[in-house]
């Protein structure tokens, strides 16, 4: 369950304050994988990272106790000069993970991620792509409540693409996911609930269609 309790968010510009919520009250309930419409400017990465916990309201308050990922396959928090497997055990030792799960983790991210000899090289000898491939491995290595996607289901080659995705919703079978995605198809065979963002008011909707029916009005 995530609670949004007198929720607001803006930025300030030189024509005054953008809002991407205003003073918005409500509850998401647990168990549900959530879609994130509304027009480009509209906020739905800045929602879907406070829905996270990864960025915060200026007033109010979002709260839950669900565990989320960090947004699947942006790469934004590795250390560039460190290697991928360095990477990825710095990431795991955070989660507190122990040696063997760590060893797991390093098996499975090197063989999903299909990096070969790169995975021993600094990120920042990395392709944006290649980058996209280590945290989508490493996200699908952990078991979150939900699983958050910005935009990102295609992280390569139309092969591996495939195999991202078929991964992707197997471990949406045992999870939720929140989604940020201009594929309505996605959002439709993946999600149950929706939210339409828009000038700072936020609806929510129990049938993921009707959600899209609002977006596309």
């Amino acid at each position: 369950m995530i609670e949004l309790k007198n929720a607001t968010k803006y930025y300030q510009t030189n024509v005054g304050r953008k809002y991407v919520l205003k003073d918005v009250t409500l509850t998401i309930p647990s168990h549900k994988s959530v879609a994130i419409l509304g027009s480009n400017g509209a906020g739905k990465s800045t929602l879907l990272r406070m829905l996270g916990g990864i960025d915060y309201p200026n007033k109010g308050s979002i709260k839950s106790k669900e565990k989320f990922s960090w947004p699947m396959g942006l790469a934004g928090g590795f250390q560039g000069s460190m290697t991928g497997r360095q990477n990825v055990k710095f990431v795991c030792r955070i989660y507190g993970e122990n040696e063997d799960h760590i060893k797991d983790a390093l098996n499975f991210v090197k063989e999903f991620s299909e990096l070969g000899d790169y995975f021993d090289m600094p990120i920042k000898t990395y392709s944006s792509g290649m980058k996209a491939r280590l945290s989508f491995g490493l996200s699908l290595f952990f078991d979150f409540d939900y699983i958050l996607i910005d935009e990102t289901l295609s992280v390569g080659d139309p092969k591996f693409n495939k195999k991202a995705k078929e991964a992707l919703m197997k471990k949406i079978e045992n999870s939720n996911a929140i989604i940020v995605s201009h594929s309505i198809q996605i959002l439709k065979d993946t999600c149950d609930v929706g939210i339409y963002l828009d000038n700072g008011k936020m609806q929510y909707f129990e049938d993921v269609q009707e959600a899209i029916d609002c977006y596309q009005k």
